[in-house]
């Protein structure tokens, strides 16, 4: 998938960076604080960052169930960074992560059931600092839930930054807190894969 710059993955890869910088760029000087949900190897974050000057300003937690996965990606984070090897639909694991200015949930609203992607998207303004980014992501293929699930977000308190059009195979959305954020829920289930 990643080892061809022609697939469709690697190219969803390349949109999702480029939005990754720009939300760092973006945000405030300072700190950035970033959550990455279902994170991988954390290619998104590190491919995006490695050579940014803003570099050493993110710092946060990036969370994957698979320690393999985790282990190969710890390997290429820098100090403030790390992984939490759990269960990213558990919001118990993002305590003292959130509220964060960068949130990626990229490759899971493919994987879940549509009750489960609402859910998740409601709960987005307890995981976001006002002003805060999330980016996503999700495919094209039927049923195309790419549309709705924006909508869902800007119902959820964010404008909308950018959707990629629908000639693309991926669909990547970013989208602005712009309403008051919420505390997390503890204890609170998001998703189930389900693919």
């Amino acid at each position: 998938m990643y080892d061809d710059p022609q697939s469709i993955t690697s190219q969803r890869l390349a949109v999702v960076q480029d939005w990754i910088r720009y939300s760092v760029e973006a945000l405030p000087p300072g700190p950035v604080r970033t959550v990455s949900i279902c994170a991988g190897d954390g290619r998104d974050l590190v491919g995006a960052l490695a050579e940014h000057p803003r570099r050493t300003d993110v710092h946060g937690l990036l969370v994957e169930i698979d320690p393999t996965l985790a282990e190969r990606g710890r390997a290429a984070l820098w100090p403030g960074l790390d992984y939490l090897v759990a269960d990213a639909a558990l919001t118990d694991n993002y305590l003292g992560a959130v509220p964060a200015n960068l949130v990626l949930a990229c490759g899971i609203f493919g994987n879940i059931s549509d009750d489960d992607i609402a859910a998740t998207v409601r709960a987005m303004p307890t995981f976001l600092a006002p002003g805060g980014y999330v980016i996503w992501t999700r495919h094209r293929g039927e049923p195309d839930m790419f549309v709705t699930i924006d909508d869902w977000f800007v119902a959820a308190g964010f404008a909308r930054v950018f959707a990629s059009t629908p000639d693309h195979p991926y669909g990547v959305g970013v989208h602005r807190l712009v309403t008051e954020p919420r505390t997390l829920a503890k204890g609170a289930h998001l998703f189930t894969f389900v693919h």
